[in-house]
């Protein structure tokens, strides 16, 4: 699957919490491989408690991820 569909689909954790919905992946340009998420938050989603870039979007390290239809499954690294 390429990154870009992954596009708009709606990002949760592997504990079924909904984040968000992805805007975009951060890669590493060498390498290709996928570093971090941006994920526009759910209004539900407790911003403060994650790295976020400058427009208020979460910015997600993971470790493990699947794509399963519209749902985006991911085992979210804990945050700084």
């Amino acid at each position: 699957m390429f990154a870009t569909e992954l596009k708009g689909k709606t990002v949760m954790t592997d504990d079924g919490d909904i984040l968000g919905v992805l805007v975009d992946c951060i890669m590493d340009t060498r390498t290709g491989k996928i570093e971090s998420l941006l994920v526009q938050p759910a209004e539900t989603v407790e911003v403060r408690w994650f790295k976020t870039d400058v427009q208020g979007r979460l910015i997600l390290g993971f470790k493990a991820m699947r794509a399963v239809k519209d749902v985006i499954v991911a085992q979210v690294v804990e945050q700084p």
